[in-house]
């Protein structure tokens, strides 16, 4: 973490000083904002906390219920999202509170005695390394705690609007604030008093229900796959020897059970396979009684035993596999002419089984994808035209999940070959943990042309972090985890063979451009009176040892310069070391490579260190010049700063 370049200040870091709306945040839903949220879900709570960070931005978060989440269904924490909380600066804090996962263990019929479940087999949970972040399990409700926090001590200070209701909403593309919506309020002394309200851009985040959904005309279609399961998490004592690891269990008679530990060391849930749904038996099985579910479980654990003290919540559902027929309010035909006003995200548009751990991971990256965007329109960094990019990435992403998750509750439900969940669950593990997905070219992704250049940073997937030496402290750290959720762009500068050097390298050449030329579009679209770095984060990376790199000898480009002192920042200068070698790590070629990296992690692109044309063509298409500003004023008197600091007094 980096902070006193604005001045020393004794307060936490993590908390940034109020800026724009943050500034005297309005007690109450003002009646025009930029962007309402619906909801404070996964997925709303994502935008939210990305949006508070521009505090330009005047973003609110309307929630029907009275107050946080209390308890949440979903609690499955996948690697892709561990890497998301990295970005917003609370990875560290979520997995010690976390149960980490560290394998699967598969159980099935005793071949010697059938009535009886033996451990059949165990899986590590990443033998293949796909990410340096584990696998974790914790309820909703804390990770809904994380971003809500960061949104109130990022520069925005956004917090939800507890207690009000969205009722629908009417959108006119053509007005100055398109969305007029009618929220009431449910709670507290105005309880049913109604309001209207404006805004620039309305998101649901408001669930499988979704009235934002239904304001747009979409719906959900799909199929239900008619098998029932009952979930309970619960507090027992048992026998059974793996009850904290992850277990597959099933039985020859009685079913299936899919157990998963969660945090704290006591707590436990199993999704209990409650058969097949008739349309005779549909209503007595959704009121199935949770003694009847406790006793199934303990019928599938034969001969281990089940003595529940206390559930702390359960559940009765049938998987249905749906997908909205849209994904925002712009109608098919007029994708070219129209961009979109209102989206929805998360339960809104796709709905799934529980068992694959995939709802809130996949929503969350619902929210980043769409967060940043909405970010850069509003703050004037982007084109309208960037918000057609949504519903074109995610919708993609929303089928293959529904496909997955089908296999995956077929294979769970059946009760032939044992051995099959195992396959599957090896063979498909890179999908639930976050990575299988690829967007494809478009306005913020290119092509595939230079991809030879770094294999292993594939065009369209999540940036792949390895380790590399920091030459400023001359330590090892992940280069992928400086990346903040703050909507700049990462430019991974992997210098070519020779030595660092101020002229006559490719690097120092593509430097002298990045660094100076009006076309290069670090310079067209970096405000002239900011920091150099507030649009493009960029990075080199050189193939020699740290010890033979001296910052000196390192071009401008890569030592950004901030305001309001004119520091010069050192720490963007990496090298190999210490059996630290990231060119051997990701493949990159020898010569050196360009990799763009978008705000929320996806690598936009692979080029070549001459490739001035396609980095100008490329940013062209997605980013605005800013207004005319004068060059930076530097200071030099720390009292002119902190004075022009504003009091933080944010509760951790």
């Amino acid at each position: 973490m980096q902070f006193h370049y604005r001045g020393y200040d004794s307060h936490d870091p993590r908390i940034k000083p109020a800026a724009g709306y943050g500034i005297n945040r309005a007690a109450d839903v003002p009646d025009e904002m930029d962007v309402l949220i619906v909801g404070t879900g996964p997925a709303a709570a994502v935008v939210l906390a990305q949006l508070s960070r521009f505090p330009s931005v005047n973003v609110r978060a309307v929630e029907r219920r009275p107050g946080r989440l209390e308890v949440g269904q979903a609690d499955g924490i996948q690697a892709r999202s561990v890497e998301t909380f990295q970005a917003f600066g609370f990875a560290e804090e979520v997995i010690k509170e976390s149960y980490r996962n560290v394998e699967m263990c598969f159980w099935a019929p005793d071949s010697q005695n059938p009535s009886h479940i033996a451990r059949s087999s165990r899986s590590p949970d990443d033998a293949t390394g796909i990410s340096e972040f584990p696998h974790i399990y914790v309820n909703q409700s804390r990770i809904l705690d994380y971003f809500l926090r960061d949104a109130q001590r990022a520069p925005g200070r956004a917090v939800p609007d507890y207690g009000v209701e969205f009722l629908g909403a009417d959108i006119d593309p053509d007005a100055d604030y398109p969305v007029t919506a009618k929220i009431r309020y449910v709670t507290g002394p105005r309880a049913g008093e109604e309001r209207t309200v404006k805004a620039k851009y309305l998101v649901g985040g408001d669930g499988a229900r979704s009235t934002v959904r239904k304001t747009l005309g979409h719906r959900l279609q799909g199929d239900a796959s008619m098998h029932a399961w009952g979930v309970m998490d619960i507090l027992a004592n048992t026998d059974f020897p793996d009850i904290q690891v992850k277990c597959s269990i099933r039985s020859q008679e009685h079913g299936t059970i899919l157990l998963i530990p969660r945090e704290g060391g006591y707590l436990v849930r199993m999704y209990v396979d409650l058969g097949e749904v008739t349309e005779d038996s549909a209503k007595t099985i959704r009121s199935t009684p949770i003694e009847e579910i406790i006793q199934d479980a303990n019928n599938i654990l034969h001969p281990y035993s089940l003595d529940v003290k206390s559930v702390a919540w359960w559940s009765v559902y049938e998987v249905a596999h749906r997908v909205a027929t849209g994904f925002d309010d712009v109608p098919d035909g007029e994708r070219d002419t129209r961009t979109p006003h209102a989206f929805i995200m998360g339960d809104a548009c796709h709905t799934h089984s529980a068992k694959a751990g995939q709802g809130m991971n996949v929503s969350m990256q619902d929210g980043f994808n769409l967060g940043w965007k909405l970010g850069l329109v509003l703050d004037g960094r982007a084109p309208a035209s960037l918000l057609n990019t949504y519903a074109e990435e995610r919708e993609v992403v929303a089928h293959e999940l529904i496909n997955f998750d089908k296999q995956w509750s077929a294979i769970m439900a059946d009760e032939g070959d044992p051995k099959e969940v195992e396959e599957f669950y090896l063979k498909t593990f890179e999908f639930p943990a976050g990575f299988m997905t690829e967007y494809t070219k478009n306005q913020i992704t290119m092509g595939t042309e230079h991809q030879d250049l770094a294999p292993g940073f594939p065009v369209g997937k999540r940036f792949k972090s390895a380790e590399v030496m920091r030459r400023a402290d001359n330590r090892w750290r992940h280069l992928g985890h400086f990346h903040e959720a703050d909507g700049r762009w990462r430019i991974y500068v992997f210098a070519d063979p020779a030595a660092p050097a101020l002229e006559g390298t490719p690097v120092a050449e593509f430097a002298t451009w990045w660094n100076d030329d009006p076309t290069s579009p670090r310079v067209r679209y970096t405000p002239g009176n900011g920091d150099t770095d507030a649009v493009f984060d960029t990075k080199v990376i050189y193939q020699q040892d740290y010890t033979e790199v001296e910052p000196y000898n390192v071009p401008a480009a890569f030592k950004p310069v901030k305001v309001p002192y004119g520091l010069i920042d050192t720490n963007q200068i990496f090298a190999s070391g210490h059996g630290r070698d990231i060119f051997r790590d990701r493949q990159i070629s020898k010569d050196g490579a360009i990799v763009v990296v978008r705000p929320d992690q996806y690598v936009a692109g692979v080029l070549p260190l001459s490739a001035r044309e396609e980095l100008t063509k490329f940013f062209a298409a997605n980013m605005l010049e800013p207004a005319p500003t004068g060059p930076p004023e530097y200071i030099s008197d720390l009292e002119v700063a902190d004075r022009a600091r504003l009091a933080i007094n944010v509760e951790d």
